[in-house]
């Protein structure tokens, strides 16, 4: 039996729509604490991921979600509305990335954690059902440069459209397009790379 390509995280089903999201965020910058609730639960989920695979660390994908939301309700009241506040919101999660990273590599390393594949084993156990796809599509991502997996995961894994992708990573549409497409014959090679299975024995 052939090896088969992973295959990719599913995008969510039911996003919410951005313009309501924007004025949730509108409406908690001025201090409606139901709405600033409803902002977070409408995009917990997309940051946590997008932190997760900019990262490549899943174990702290939620300490980075929780820094973003800090920084994000720290300047809601800034907010003015002049982009989507689910752009606006994971242009801050990318900074907080890149932050975590430079803080990282002026200190010691003292995680126990020898590498990305063990972060994600202890993050998904072995035997939850679709561990072995979900690892090796995070693996491969993590072999991507940073610039182009950001692009990748926003525009393929979080569904957000490419004028979305280069506001939030602060570039022209047409570099986030080169971006992905760079990503995607790259993802392509490492799976083609990978050694197929031999085929059993006929009985």
């Amino acid at each position: 039996m052939s090896a088969t390509r992973p295959p990719r995280p599913r995008v969510p089903a039911a996003r919410q729509n951005d313009g309501q999201i924007t004025d949730w965020a509108l409406a908690a910058g001025g201090g409606d604490r139901e709405a600033a609730d409803r902002f977070v639960r409408a995009t917990y989920e997309d940051v946590r991921r997008f932190v997760a695979y900019l990262s490549a660390d899943v174990p702290g994908a939620d300490d980075l979600a929780q820094e973003t939301y800090l920084r994000a309700m720290s300047g809601l009241a800034r907010f003015a509305g002049r982009s989507c506040a689910r752009t606006w919101l994971m242009s801050i999660a990318r900074r907080v990335v890149i932050d975590r990273h430079r803080a990282a590599a002026v200190r010691p390393r003292t995680a126990d954690t020898a590498d990305w594949q063990t972060a994600a084993e202890r993050a998904q156990p072995r035997h939850l059902p679709g561990f072995e796809e979900s690892a090796a599509v995070l693996d491969a991502l993590r072999r991507l440069d940073p610039a182009r997996r950001q692009a990748f995961v926003l525009t393929q894994l979080l569904g957000a459209s490419y004028e979305e992708a280069a506001a939030a990573a602060g570039c022209p549409i047409g570099t986030v397009r080169s971006r992905v497409a760079r990503a995607r014959r790259e993802l392509a090679g490492q799976w083609r790379a990978e050694p197929a299975e031999p085929a059993p024995d006929a009985a």
